[in-house]
């Protein structure tokens, strides 16, 4: 995933982060609500369900469908024995809908044969369903639990970070690490990836980011970037 567009940095191993996390949630906290997710959900399988739905597609559109969904199959008993083309027709709005029908059948399938279908509260077993990658566990067990295990890495808080300097990795894995490296303070670890996700979403756009009214701008390795290629 490395790239040499200004819209993400290359990779330097010898990089020294711009930012703690601490100081990015000190800088833009004020900014965004303050939400654990966006997502609408009443418990936790409805949380892993529709973060599972929210790959490559928006919270907003995820819960303008969950509410149907969840009124037909409401656990991972009803879900895991939902036939894939009704499940298909329920979530076709939010993109991929052939894999993620198949997917939350099977997560649901797999919590009914190995966890009583209930959601599970580690991050090992979580990684144990069907396409859960950290990213997922991370929501879930935050979000769901109120445990924080790591940070939730996904499309806004790779570029980000990668664009502030707080990284020069190409994995969300690795990318986490830094994270976590560069915020001591295990309890900032949700919040700093929520923070990041609305800095994405609402100024540091994947096409021309709104650096002119960004907060970070000052320490920001892709702004600095930016000016000197402009002169």
């Amino acid at each position: 995933m490395k790239s040499t567009s200004p819209l993400i940095a290359a990779d330097n191993s010898s990089r020294i982060p711009t930012y703690t996390g601490k100081e990015i949630v000190d800088a833009i906290d004020r900014l965004y609500p303050r939400v654990r997710t966006p997502l609408a959900h009443s418990n936790v399988f409805q949380l892993l369900i529709a973060t599972v739905l929210s790959a490559q597609c928006t919270d907003a559109q995820v819960n303008r469908v969950t509410p149907r969904l969840f009124s037909e199959f409401p656990d991972a008993v009803t879900m895991s024995k939902a036939k894939i083309n009704r499940l298909e027709q329920l979530i076709k709005s939010t993109g991929f809908f052939h894999v993620k029908a198949k997917r939350i059948k099977d997560i649901s399938s797999k919590l009914i044969s190995d966890f009583d279908g209930k959601v599970p509260k580690t991050m090992e077993e979580l990684l144990t369903l069907p396409g859960i990658g950290r990213k997922t566990a991370n929501i879930v067990l935050s979000a769901g639990y109120g445990k924080v295990e790591g940070i939730a890495v996904d499309t806004h808080v790779f570029r980000v970070s990668r664009r502030l300097g707080l990284t020069a990795a190409s994995t969300p894995e690795k990318i986490e690490l830094d994270l976590m490296q560069i915020t001591p303070e295990r309890s900032l670890w949700p919040r700093l990836s929520m923070l990041l996700i609305f800095h994405g979403r609402r100024t540091c756009f994947a096409r021309s980011p709104a650096c002119e009214r960004c907060a970070l701008s000052e320490k920001c390795l892709y702004f600095s970037q930016v000016k000197t290629s402009k002169g």
